[in-house]
């Protein structure tokens, strides 16, 4: 794809993606074109809970139906992204190397019994959100045909994840799916977020209760001559208009950190009203963008994350040291991750040395030690 027609794909995939975020019926066709763009020939939304190896689709695309629900019900323990995935950063591109070597994983019953049969070959996922125990991430999978991801596949990843975590962020706060256009007002009142409707002149023409309430507050954000400033950058907020093309390319969708007066963090973000599904969302004020300001809240790691970091453990060792801590024995491990038993020691062994550790007991210890709450 030549640099023009892949701006031009891309700009209309962004916009897309946003309108999704009002319309969750188009997420199948934004995964579509989303793998499309990347390189593969699936792609998900999806959520999982790293303890209870439990794995939740909320949009899917390309996946067989019975080969998914033999991996919700047989293999998601199995698959070294439950795990894997949870100790990178959001928004970075994981691929499967970056988890496992690839010559091991395919000694792996869950590759043998189940990616191979499908001729998949790779996948490249990105972490959305997480919390102490669970995620939510979007992902592709790498057919035979699209070869093992490489340097292209990650900068083209890179270009798309922030604009669907934001995506996704946003259609948790507004959900047009329950409401008509003409029953808007009501919604975003009930918002526990701050709210704004701007038009193409920078001035509030719709706030919400909390948005109201914010703007007293007068901390993060404040009002002057109609127009929504952000308190610690002093300048007012200025918008695309609706007739703009870089309103569809999510020029102006953004998020944008913010610092109080009182020194508290807010986020606010950004959303262009004027292009596809969220013209509708707009037109009852004649708004042409959507601003949610809220609280910056703390994210708690996993112990075990911390302890990666503190002890610089690699990724296959982080990999053994979770499933140790969640299953306990080597032999039960070994399984589990489809590796050897004398593969699983030698990670030990090295975990060992990098924590000043001799024991199982003394990592459990060692990660109970760093657990948030003690």
């Amino acid at each position: 794809m030549s640099a023009p027609d892949e701006t031009k794909v891309f700009s209309t995939l962004i916009g897309d993606i946003y309108d999704a975020s009002l319309d969750p019926a188009l997420w199948p066709d934004v995964l579509k074109n989303s793998a499309q763009f990347v390189g593969g020939v699936a792609s998900a939304l999806f959520m999982k809970d790293a303890i209870r190896k439990a794995h939740n689709n909320v949009y899917t695309w390309g996946y067989d139906p019975d080969y998914t629900r033999i991996y919700l019900e047989k293999f998601v323990q199995f698959d070294p992204f439950t795990t894997g995935q949870f100790f990178f950063d959001l928004e970075e591109p994981v691929a499967l190397a970056d988890i496992v070597p690839h010559a091991e994983f395919r000694k792996s019953r869950f590759y043998k019994e189940w990616v191979k049969p499908q001729a998949w070959i790779d996948a490249m996922g990105s972490t959305l959100e997480k919390s102490a125990t669970a995620y939510s991430a979007f992902s592709i999978i790498r057919h035979e045909r699209n070869g093992i991801v490489d340097e292209e596949t990650r900068r083209r990843m890179k270009l798309i994840v922030p604009h669907v975590r934001r995506a996704v962020a946003i259609g948790r706060v507004i959900d047009l799916r329950r409401v008509e256009a003409a029953a808007l007002a009501d919604t975003l009142d009930g918002l526990t977020a701050a709210m704004f409707l701007i038009d193409d002149d920078g001035r509030i023409v719709h706030a919400n209760a909390a948005g109201h309430v914010m703007l007293a507050d007068g901390s993060a954000i404040c009002a002057a001559g109609g127009k929504l400033i952000f308190a610690n950058q002093a300048i007012s907020m200025s918008f695309v208009g609706p007739d703009s093309e870089d309103a569809t390319a999510g020029v102006k969708n953004a998020c944008v950190p913010l610092r109080g007066r009182n020194g508290d963090e807010y986020v606010a973000h950004i959303l262009s009203l004027s292009a596809g599904k969220r013209r509708q969302a707009g037109a009852v004020y004649s708004a042409v963008a959507a601003v949610f300001v809220r609280k910056a809240e703390l994210e708690l790691p996993h112990p075990v994350a911390a302890l990666t970091k503190r002890y610089e453990l690699t990724a296959a060792e982080t990999r053994v040291l979770f499933a140790i801590v969640e299953i306990g024995g080597v032999p039960e491990v070994a399984r589990m991750l489809g590796i050897s038993q004398a593969t699983v020691k030698t990670h030990l062994q090295r975990i060992f040395g990098k924590t000043g550790t001799a024991r199982q007991a003394d990592l459990v210890k060692l990660i109970a030690g760093l657990a948030p709450f003690g």
